[in-house]
């Protein structure tokens, strides 16, 4: 029974971590893509052209995503906090 419980919340932990990690590693995915395209046409290899943009990709997707993904975490929270009297009643 306790192991159902556990699986339960590791599998929704995974899931958290999925959904919160997805947009910033496709935004980072998708402007290194970009970048290198651009380097490779311009044979400009420089590296602090490919961090950079990266690193605004990422500030960009956090403004924009940045309130679902706190409402994301505290209710992936919120339940886990309703579920520790269940953890305390099984143990």
């Amino acid at each position: 029974m306790i192991s159902e419980f556990l699986e339960n919340i590791f599998f929704d932990a995974s899931k958290v971590l999925f959904f919160l990690a997805t947009p910033i590693l496709f935004s980072v995915l998708l402007s290194g893509l970009i970048i290198s395209i651009f380097q490779a046409v311009t044979q400009i290899n420089e590296q602090t052209l490919s961090f950079i943009p990266k690193i605004i990709s990422i500030f960009l997707v956090l403004f924009v995503l940045g309130p679902w993904m706190l409402e994301l975490i505290v209710e992936y929270i919120h339940t886990l906090f309703l579920k520790i009297p269940m953890v305390v009643y099984l143990g």
